[in-house]
């Protein structure tokens, strides 16, 4: 749980005179008090995380929207709240361990499966088998995955 935590390093940050870690920070916390109110409920580890990878996913976008209209100085401002926010983060699956986990979630899928099914059928079934990776490590970006389950199923 980091939200105990969070203060000490909006204080911490401060006495060190880093900016841009008080504001990530400080927005973090904020972020994660409305979640506390939405849900109404006290957050979890998972429900943090959530947050965290939300917040994240909207940095990686902003970076890549800055990048494409040439705004280079704020892409990297979200380029250093994204790794302050990478703090808290699981560390980040490889490509080959996540095909992996691709693979054996189609084999286990295509078992449950009648032998005669078609590509179609089993390009159906994708949401059942990109859950079932996801639900084996979170730290997974599901559109990386879709995309992997995808190339995998229709190419046999």
């Amino acid at each position: 749980m980091i939200t105990p935590n969070l203060m000490k390093m909006v204080g911490d940050a401060m006495k060190a005179h880093d900016s841009v870690r008080v504001s990530t920070l400080r927005m973090l916390s904020s972020e994660l008090k409305n979640e506390k109110i939405n849900l109404q409920k006290e957050l979890g580890e998972s429900d943090e995380e959530r947050v965290i990878r939300r917040e994240a996913r909207k940095r990686k976008d902003a970076i890549e929207q800055y990048i494409k209209v040439g705004a280079s100085d704020r892409a990297e401002n979200e380029k250093a709240e994204l790794a302050i926010l990478s703090e808290f983060l699981p560390a980040e699956v490889t490509e080959e361990q996540m095909i992996k986990l691709v693979e054996e979630s189609i084999a286990k899928f295509k078992q449950d499966q009648p032998a005669e099914a078609t590509p179609q059928a089993l390009l159906a079934g994708m949401g059942k088998v990109i859950a079932d990776v996801k639900s084996k490590n979170s730290g997974i970006d599901g559109g990386v995955v879709a995309n992997l389950v995808r190339a995998k199923l229709s190419n046999g």
